[in-house]
């Protein structure tokens, strides 16, 4: 569990877009924007934050958002895919993690590794 997580990007209205997209099937939405800046998370409370930012490239960032079932992880990255992201590991149980963990890996607009994780035995 995080209380929010910020994350510089390139372009704001494509990372947006993205984050509305994949953040949907969690359950969440685009809860704040303006010029600067989007919030996303459960409806007025905001826990990702997009800022515009220039850089030369990622710093490496992972962010994991908990999914309540196995079928939003499947979902998250179905709607990734589809929102321009690319496949760092489809969804499926990584034992490695441990003995319920079910996850999906995709690579956001600016290149941040974004992961939707499902603990619950299903």
């Amino acid at each position: 569990m995080y209380d929010h997580i910020g994350l510089r990007v390139k372009d704001l209205d494509a990372s947006t877009r993205f984050y509305e997209a994949v953040l949907a099937p969690l359950g969440h939405v685009l809860a704040s924007r303006d010029e600067t800046g989007a919030g996303l998370g459960p409806q007025g409370a905001p826990a990702l934050w997009l800022t515009l930012a220039k850089r030369e490239k990622n710093t490496g960032t992972h962010v994991a958002f908990r999914a309540k079932d196995r079928a939003s992880v499947d979902r998250f990255h179905a709607a990734a895919l589809k929102a321009g992201g690319k496949n760092n590991g489809g969804p499926g149980p990584r034992p490695d993690y441990g003995p319920t963990y079910y996850a999906a890996f995709v690579i956001d607009p600016d290149g941040y590794n974004v992961e939707a994780v499902c603990l619950a035995q299903e």
